[in-house]
């Protein structure tokens, strides 16, 4: 007969969802937990009681824990390393005796949200960026690149040299050595976890309310039913085969040999993860920030008071479950109880005599129907938590749903409450390529159908407001009278290097560094393997695309929303259009004042600003008092395309000897302020910070300066490494080593003694563009 887990005790401490836990080997029998709070803690049992007690507690992250691993002891740590993976992008290692993060790992550009150690101090990390790190002596030795969307689950085979991703793209990929060696399909939702067990086998969890067994043959050994929602976390019991899960459908399930045996409900609606302790115990933790733990073992069963308090707070919970379609009249009374159940964990509702609904499990340890909630409602099918919503596999408050033309499918807004509607805004427009244009419009949208709620909330059902109706139609926002959802900082849907430019010079596809469709010495409009045109570069790279009209209207636009003391004659507005010819500078005083307008509003008065940089201005506006400070700040904004600009006006200054001279003289001051942008998600982001580095580059091939050709080249290589880079910024960041290490012994053996090959090897494999592959075999074969 089966043995079967009991309430040992609560354990509570957090503040917020326990979203992370794993066994410790020290203390004995300890439990880690990562939480929503920020924090990360040590549970170490009591010596009096059955608990346990708060033995260490550990900060330093910006926002709320993900996931939690522990590395066990080694030489230099004999006690072990507690690691921790955050929103923050970070992971932060920890010691015992430790409170704050002895060393950060940087790297990832979303949420870290998985992590698992190896042998000889190995790691590996899982992210919403939809890549894997693996980690040795605090450095990245390599990304795994391959999966369409977020990576919930890491595992390490280390019998066999495998690691193993788990993603919402819903494969499983085995890589060996950094290489994809097996893509596992069959999971019809995000893959959520994975548990590796011996015999070249292992387990996943997914959203779709299954576990498989695989075989890294990639044969599906076995799929699991039980659970009734999302399975978010599996770990394995002591034997090696059985294990245990958890889930949004509020319960801990325990398998053995191949089936459910027991079903563990929960008071509260996510049980976000669940971990076997050194002893057989399994540790739960919830949505409701509390950890629970259940035990075999009769002496650590909690006293008859704490189970039934534990019981009566199941059987009270309020549980939202979907029934909106179900008639009371259709639901079977309280005689439906007279009947067992055909299997443990199997749920039925019942209409009471009050009219009420309530929801029951069949407990096949006592041989009952055991309450286990009222239902109350509709929480969604698709929801991840209660109020928490899924998109491409990340977990979010709201997913709005916008119609963008008649007879296409809508595009899907998410948002976070604790998010900048701007910054929201921002990423919308930019993964779905629409206009900047339309910015405050969905801000104010987000803003607008998002008041007054609180983390957690379910979204409103609203029509589209940006029409008034049930669609959002770009083409006919704005204000500007423009169509086609035109790019009003570039005329066009996003930059592209080569379209007409303000001197009205036809160059649709045309590289900008040379004039033809690709990087070559022949002009033949082909790159060979054979020669190097790439670099060393001599020429400095502006952004001369744009289209006044449209600034202009932009800027009448905004001239409206912002406060009283900060508009202008909308006259002087008008006469802009001289700065950006470069014919007058009657309206810098014009300029200089929009230049104070707030940072999701100032990014079209930047723009005039590039273009005037370019012209026989650039001394005038260059000289001017506090510009580099000005451009600084608006780097530092975490607004999009005020970042953007902000880069590319700095990059065309490089244009006239006064702006080059500016640029040069607070090289550090704006290098280290530009270097916050390297694990920006927006292409044109990197692309301008890419090119601002390649123009120090061009400045610095011919000086002896040591100092600032190392600045600029660590740069080069840490921008590199720390993105999911975009081909172009990419390509530029390779000509920018190249130009400084070509004739420059002292920087070959700088970019060697940095590990620069590491990060160049990869863009030599991409499929395309064949210049960023070519110039990348160049940079390489220097090296």
């Amino acid at each position: 007969m089966a043995t079967y887990y009991k309430l040992r005790c609560c354990v509570t401490g957090h503040e917020k969802d326990v979203r992370a836990l794993t066994a410790l080997a020290i203390p004995d029998n300890s439990v880690l937990s990562g939480s929503r709070d920020v924090t990360a803690k040590v549970w170490v049992p009591n010596e009096s009681d059955n608990g346990f007690h708060e033995g260490h507690v550990m900060s330093g992250h910006s926002n709320f824990i993900s996931s939690v691993c522990y590395m066990p002891p080694d030489e230099t740590y004999p006690q072990g390393i507690i690691l921790t993976g955050s929103n923050d992008s970070t992971i932060l290692a920890f010691t015992l005796n430790s409170p704050a993060p002895i060393y950060k790992l940087e790297g990832h550009t979303e949420n870290v949200c998985a992590l698992t150690a190896g042998k000889f101090g190995t790691l590996l990390s899982g992210s919403w960026d939809k890549t894997a790190r693996v980690w040795l002596r605090q450095k990245c030795v390599m990304k795994l690149e391959g999966h369409q969307a977020a990576v919930w689950g890491v595992g390490i085979m280390p019998e066999h040299g495998y690691m193993l991703t788990g993603s919402a793209d819903r494969t499983i990929k085995l890589w060996k050595a950094g290489r994809c060696e097996k893509t596992f399909t069959g999971h019809e939702d995000c893959v959520r976890g994975i548990a590796v067990l011996g015999s070249g086998e292992f387990l996943s969890c997914s959203n779709d309310s299954t576990i498989r067994r695989w075989a890294i043959t990639g044969d599906c050994l076995q799929i699991y039913y039980g659970h009734e929602n999302f399975v978010y976390s599996i770990s394995i019991l002591p034997n090696g085969q059985d294990f245990v899960s958890s889930s949004e459908d509020r319960t801990v399930r325990v398998w053995r040999d191949g089936s459910c045996v027991q079903t563990i409900p929960h008071p509260t609606m996510s049980v976000w993860t669940v971990c076997v302790l050194g002893n057989g115990d399994i540790a739960s933790g919830a949505s409701d920030g509390v950890i629970r733990v259940f035990t075999t073992e009769g002496s650590r069963v909690a006293n008859t008071e704490e189970l039934t308090a534990f019981d009566t707070a199941v059987s009270t919970a309020e549980v939202p479950t979907q029934v909106g379609d179900i008639k009371m009249s259709d639901l079977p009374g309280p005689e439906a109880l007279l009947n067992p159940g055909k299997k443990d964990g199997q749920t039925k509702m019942v209409k009471t005599d009050a009219g009420k609904v309530e929801l029951y499990h069949w407990e096949a340890s006592t041989s009952q129907w055991k309450k286990i909630g009222d239902v109350v409602g509709s929480s969604g099918g698709s929801q991840a938590t209660s109020g928490k919503a899924l998109h491409d596999g990340k977990e979010y408050d709201y997913v709005f749903s916008v119609d963008i033309e008649e007879g296409k499918p809508p595009l899907k807004l998410p948002y976070d409450i604790k998010e900048d509607p701007w910054f929201a805004a921002q990423r919308f427009l930019q993964n779905n390529e629409l206009s900047p244009l339309f910015l405050d419009q969905v801000a104010n949208f987000i803003i607008d159908n998002t008041k007054g709620v609180t983390l957690g909330q379910g979204p409103p059902q609203v029509s589209d407001p940006f029409t008034g109706g049930g669609r959002y139609v770009p083409q006919a926002a704005g204000g500007t009278g423009t169509t086609g959802g035109a790019d009003p900082l570039t005329g066009s849907g996003r930059y592209v290097p080569g379209q007409t430019n303000t001197k009205g010079t036809a160059s649709n596809g045309v590289d900008p560094f040379t004039g033809a469709s690709s990087y070559n010495t022949k002009g033949t409009g082909t790159t060979t393997s054979k020669d190097n045109s790439y670099f060393p570069l001599k020429t400095f790279v502006t952004f001369e695309t744009a289209n006044p009209q449209q600034i202009i209207g932009k800027l009448k636009e905004f001239n409206i929303k912002v406060d009283q003391s900060m508009q202008v004659e909308e006259s002087d507005i008008e006469k802009l259009s001289a700065l950006i010819d470069g014919t007058s500078t009657d309206t810098l005083n014009t300029l200089e004042k929009m230049l104070s307008w707030p940072n999701e509003m100032v990014f079209p008065a930047l723009d005039v600003l590039r273009m005037c940089v370019l012209t026989s201005l650039n001394k005038i506006v260059c000289e001017k008092d506090g510009l580099v400070d000005k451009l600084v700040k608006f780097i530092s904004s975490n607004v999009g395309p005020t970042q953007m600009l902000a880069l590319r006006t700095l990059c065309n200054m490089f244009k006239g000897q006064t702006g080059e001279k500016m640029c040069v003289k607070h090289r550090d001051f704006i290098l280290t302020s530009a270097l916050n942008c390297k694990a920006s998600t927006n292409k044109n982001i990197l692309i301008a910070l890419a090119t601002l580095l390649l123009n120090y580059s061009v400045h610095l091939q011919d000086k002896l300066d040591p100092e600032a050709k190392s600045q600029c080249l660590i740069a080069a290589g840490n921008v590199l490494e720390n993105t999911n880079i975009d081909s172009e910024a990419g390509f530029r960041l390779l000509v920018c080593i190249g130009t400084l290490i070509d004739s420059d012994p002292n920087m070959k053996e700088l970019a060697r003694s940095i590990n620069a090959k590491t990060v160049i090897f990869p863009l030599k494999k991409r499929a395309e563009p064949q210049k960023l592959i070519d110039c990348a075999t160049f940079v390489f074969n220097v090296l």
